[in-house]
Order: C-alpha cells, then sequence, then structure tokens
C-alpha cells in the first residue's frame, strides 16, 4: 500500500509558476514509478507527465512539454511538478499516482495508487 498526499496548488496568475509536491507513505518509494494527471471541470483526467523509478526517464504530454518539469528524490519519497508559463487551459485538480512497476506509464490504467488532488487555478 501506498500513501500519497499532494501539496503545493494554488491561485497563480497567467505566465507565473507553481511547484506541487507530492510525499508517499507506507512502501519503498523506489519501487514505484509515478505520474501526475489533471482534470479540468467538465473534463476527463489526463496524463501530464510522468517518471520512472530512478528519474532517468521522462515523458510529458504535448500540452505542457517545454513547460513542467517532473523530478523525484527517493531518498525524501517525493515527486514534484514544476509548471512554468502557468496558461488559463492549465486551470485543473493535479493529482499523482503511482504504478508498481519501475518503468513510467501514460495510461491511467496503469497506476494502482493515486492522491486526493491540489487545485491549480490560473488567472488570466
Amino acid at each position: 500500500q501506498v500513501q500519497l498526499v499532494e501539496s503545493g496548488g494554488g491561485l497563480v496568475q497567467a505566465g507565473g509558476s507553481l511547484r506541487l509536491s507530492c510525499a508517499a507513505s507506507g512502501s519503498t518509494f523506489s519501487r514505484y514509478a509515478m505520474g501526475w494527471f489533471r482534470q479540468a471541470p467538465g473534463k476527463e483526467r489526463e496524463f501530464v507527465a510522468t517518471i520512472n523509478w530512478s528519474g532517468g526517464g521522462t515523458y510529458y504530454a504535448d500540452s505542457v512539454k517545454a513547460r513542467f518539469a517532473v523530478s523525484r528524490d527517493n531518498a525524501k519519497s517525493t515527486v514534484y511538478l514544476q509548471m512554468n508559463s502557468l496558461k488559463s487551459e492549465d486551470t485543473a485538480v493535479y493529482y499523482c499516482a503511482a504504478r508498481a512497476a519501475r518503468f513510467s506509464s501514460g495510461r491511467m490504467l496503469d497506476y494502482d495508487y493515486w492522491g486526493q488532488g491540489t487545485q491549480v487555478t490560473v488567472s488570466s
């Protein structure tokens, strides 16, 4: 079992930055690939970014590529999402997820544990 708690969301102006954190507990963090997903009002949850167990492999949705960066600190059992050049369309609840495998995936069905989410609101 893995428990995930996101933090760092909030209200930011367009063009600004936020860093989300997701703290994991309950199991050996380095056994898991991690992902970030988001869900905007009235829309389905969508993939944002993923990182493999070591942090050496990352993959992004086209909509956030070159603006967002995912990283992890296995010693702290934490994964991060640095979000820069934020746009109004980035407004959503952001979720982190853990996959019981070392290699990352962009598919929600591949993830076994989910956090409760943190709200990100970008004002234009």
